[in-house]
């Protein structure tokens, strides 16, 4: 079977586009081949790209068993570990979310915004004024306090001291597209030492392991019954044939939750900071939502703020952190749109491509929170967070710390951008984040309604 065009390129400069501008590469691959194309990317088997709603539709509801994904997120392996949840498939992968769907969910992640608010003043009150910060930085602070505080927690201590900078280190190894590099050449792969990128980053990883295996060992020994932390939850769950999770699978899942928990959200948090304070009309009309809170608003109110949660959305509709959803593999043969795709077939559903279809968002690439006001998008047309059997399953923590971060800040400093020029996306590991870190400045403290200041979640 024929697969769609593509782009005729050697396969190791496609594989540089992609790496050095996915969306730019993207863009042009749409305009010449249309909807649906194949790229072919050196070290990899061909990838084809769907951006059509119709046949993200059919990809995201067909039975599970018509596609492994987990096999082909082999790339974040070595950061991950072989049982994160991003490299499961089948039986496996669907006990091990249902495991751990219930801390990101309904009560349980209610809980979490009492530290969400304090964690977000605690960094923006070491703002000075007049000097310059670099949002992303600070965003990443906040957003992997929280999740050590949610999964661990921990807010103190040795272990946190130890852990916290360790993880923003690995991170930081693939945090421009050439230091991305080494996720997708395998022979830059080498362990040469630990001088070399690899190296370092595989001893960084064991070393973070370590502190996960004490930490695990320790929270056997205590009581389960008294803590509300993800990690307690994990320990005390049991499988189908009452089962618990061995202390391997704990680590690569303990890995993946403070990975994919905090670098993102960090990500569209600056990209948020950057939109807000670029168009003086959309800070506007969210100050004055923000205003309109009165003394103490709780969690569920602030959450659901239209202008907010539409800023929030349209945030990551025009640059979603990432450009493509978990790779779909064909089991057997399966017809999408009408055209036959073969066993061992690789679907990528793009993210980026949906969310700039014109149909869909009238001019696609200018900010415009009210087209989420004006009209409601399905799964398969607005898609930041995959969909289907794959569909991150933290999804609506990430939503709520979005907001309430935001709210905190909003409310009570006023910031600006350090200058107006256009920032463009730049690859950082997998994900697409600000070029430049979005550099601020705070201006002052904002007084509510010239009100005293309060804390902006009361104890709910």
């Amino acid at each position: 079977m024929r697969l769609p065009d593509g782009p005729q390129l050697p396969r190791w400069l496609q594989l540089i586009k992609w790496i050095a501008d996915p969306f730019g590469y993207l863009n042009q691959c749409r305009q010449r081949y249309g909807d649906t194309f194949t790229l072919r990317l050196s070290g990899f088997e061909p990838l084809v790209f769907l951006s059509h709603p119709q046949a993200i539709q059919a990809i995201f509801t067909a039975s599970p068993s018509q596609f492994d994904s987990g096999r082909g997120n082999g790339l974040i392996q070595p950061l991950l570990g072989d049982n994160s949840l991003v490299l499961l498939d089948g039986n496996r992968h669907r006990q091990q979310r249902k495991l751990l769907l219930p801390p990101f969910h309904g009560e349980r992640m209610y809980s979490y915004c009492q530290l969400i608010c304090e964690l977000t003043e605690e960094v923006a009150s070491r703002w000075v004024v007049d000097k310059p910060f670099v949002a992303r930085n600070a965003m990443q602070e906040i957003t992997l306090r929280v999740i050590m505080g949610a999964v661990f927690g921990l807010r103190e201590g040795a272990r946190y001291q130890q852990l916290k900078p360790m993880l923003g280190q690995m991170l930081d190894m693939t945090g421009s597209p050439l230091r991305s590099s080494m996720l997708f050449f395998k022979f830059i792969q080498q362990d040469l030492g630990a001088w070399s990128p690899w190296g370092k980053m595989l001893r960084r990883k064991q070393k973070i392991n370590e502190l996960l295996q004490a930490e695990i060992e320790e929270r056997r020994k205590q009581d389960k019954s008294n803590g509300n932390d993800i990690l307690t939850l994990m320990i005390s769950v049991r499988d189908e044939n009452g089962e618990p999770m061995t202390d391997q699978e704990l680590k690569d899942q303990l890995m993946t939750l403070l990975f994919a928990g905090h670098e993102t959200t960090a990500t569209a948090l600056s990209w948020a900071l950057y939109w807000i304070h670029q168009l003086p009309d959309v800070r506007k009309k969210l100050l004055q939502e923000l205003d309109g809170l009165g003394n103490k608003p709780d969690p569920m109110t602030i959450s659901k703020l239209p202008y907010l949660s539409a800023i929030c959305q349209e945030t990551l509709r025009i640059y979603p952190v990432a450009p493509v959803t978990s790779p779909r593999i064909a089991k057997s043969p399966i017809e999408i749109m009408g055209r036959q795709y073969d066993t061992n077939t690789i679907l990528f559903p793009c993210i980026y491509l949906t969310h700039h279809r014109e149909e869909l968002y009238q001019q696609a690439s200018q900010f415009k929170p009210e087209r989420f006001i004006e009209r409601q998008y399905s799964a398969y047309e607005y898609l930041p967070f995959g969909g289907g059997n794959r569909l991150c399953i933290g999804y609506a923590l990430a939503m709520l710390e979005m907001k309430l971060v935001l709210a905190t800040i909003l409310s009570r400093y006023q910031l600006a951008l350090v200058d107006d020029k256009p920032v463009k996306p730049t690859r950082r590991g997998v994900t697409l984040a600000p070029a430049n870190g979005i550099p601020m400045v705070l201006k002052g403290q904002r007084l509510l309604q010239s009100q005293p200041q309060q804390p902006l979640v009361g104890s709910a």
